[in-house]
């Protein structure tokens, strides 16, 4: 595996060997990936813009299943959604549990949750710059 100085990847370089190659731009991504979410009754769908704020995505996704069967359910059709779409190689994280489940396509990454541990964890207010729905900035 090849590495990329850190310098060149916060330079706008082209990603590292290891990343999944896009295959579609960042936006119909994005697309893709919400219209699977609220077609399959996703709860809180969030989508932040995290360009320039990260070197491995340009847009975070974040929603709520009801149980783990449906945050598994709401992963696998993301995933395969979006390879349907041409995104050749989308990875995924955690299905086994589906308390959290992590699905990488490369300039997008989803993030899907069972409520608790959503709630538990936050990462909304990590990447917003601490404002969430839940609680509007001061």
């Amino acid at each position: 595996m090849k590495r990329v100085p850190a310098a060149a990847k916060a330079g706008g370089a082209p990603r590292a060997a290891n990343r999944p190659a896009r295959g579609i731009d960042v936006d119909a991504a994005t697309q893709v990936v919400l219209t699977s979410l609220e077609d399959d009754k996703a709860e809180e769908i969030v989508a932040l813009d995290i360009k320039g704020k990260s070197s491995f995505a340009d847009m975070l996704v974040v929603a709520s299943g009801r149980s783990a069967r449906h945050v598994g359910a709401l992963a696998d059709h993301v995933m395969r959604k979006l390879k349907e779409a041409g995104v050749k190689d989308v990875r995924v994280e955690g299905m086994p549990q589906a308390d959290w489940v992590l699905v990488d396509a490369g300039d997008v990454v989803v993030h899907l949750f069972r409520p608790e541990v959503r709630a538990f964890y936050n990462i909304e207010k990590i990447w917003s710059g601490g404002a969430t729905p839940e609680s509007p900035p001061s």
